[in-house]
């Protein structure tokens, strides 16, 4: 991973994309144990084109192109690891990539995404592996609750937060 994370910050360096920061299993492995996963979801702001209206992933293709990576659906290959450059789609995710967290992989750095912004989006989405991730984060000391509560209260998620809880915690856990 720490080869893909340095073309990553290059690209940024490069003006490519704007900010970043690692979401998805691969940013919840930052706060719990690591998991199996086949790709790095990567939160990233683009350059808009004259309009604002659409963004442009042709500079992403061709830079990356020209280092020898290879595109395969909706991931790039990056150093042997798919990756997906996700836009934030909403409030809550350009939140997430504001807020994210400075960190270090092997001398690399890098961004991810909070425990408590990952948890917010997982809940979000509401897949059942989603569900899961959010039983793991329940389940360890990592989340910070009154910022977790304020974030689904500001993006409208607490009624779904309080449904979560019943069907898949115990009343004492949360």
């Amino acid at each position: 991973m720490k080869e893909t994370l340095e073309i990553i910050n290059q690209m940024q360096r490069d003006g490519i994309v704007g900010a970043y920061a690692i979401g998805g299993a691969v940013g919840a492995t930052f706060h719990l144990e690591p998991v199996a996963t086949l790709d790095i979801d990567v939160f990233v702001s683009f350059t808009s084109t004259q309009n604002g209206a659409l963004i442009s992933l042709s500079p992403l293709y061709d830079y990356l192109g020209k280092l020898g990576c290879e595109a395969r659906g909706e991931y790039i290959v990056i150093a042997g690891w798919p990756v997906q450059f996700l836009p934030p789609s909403d409030a809550l995710a350009e939140e997430a990539l504001a807020a994210a967290i400075s960190t270090d992989v092997d001398g690399v750095p890098t961004r991810v995404m909070s425990a408590e912004h990952l948890v917010a989006l997982a809940l979000q989405l509401g897949r059942a592996k989603d569900h899961a991730r959010i039983v793991q984060f329940c389940e360890t000391d990592v989340l910070r609750y009154e910022i977790l509560e304020d974030i689904l209260r500001r993006h409208k998620l607490d009624d779904k937060w309080d449904r979560f809880k019943k069907r898949f915690m115990m009343e004492n856990d949360v």
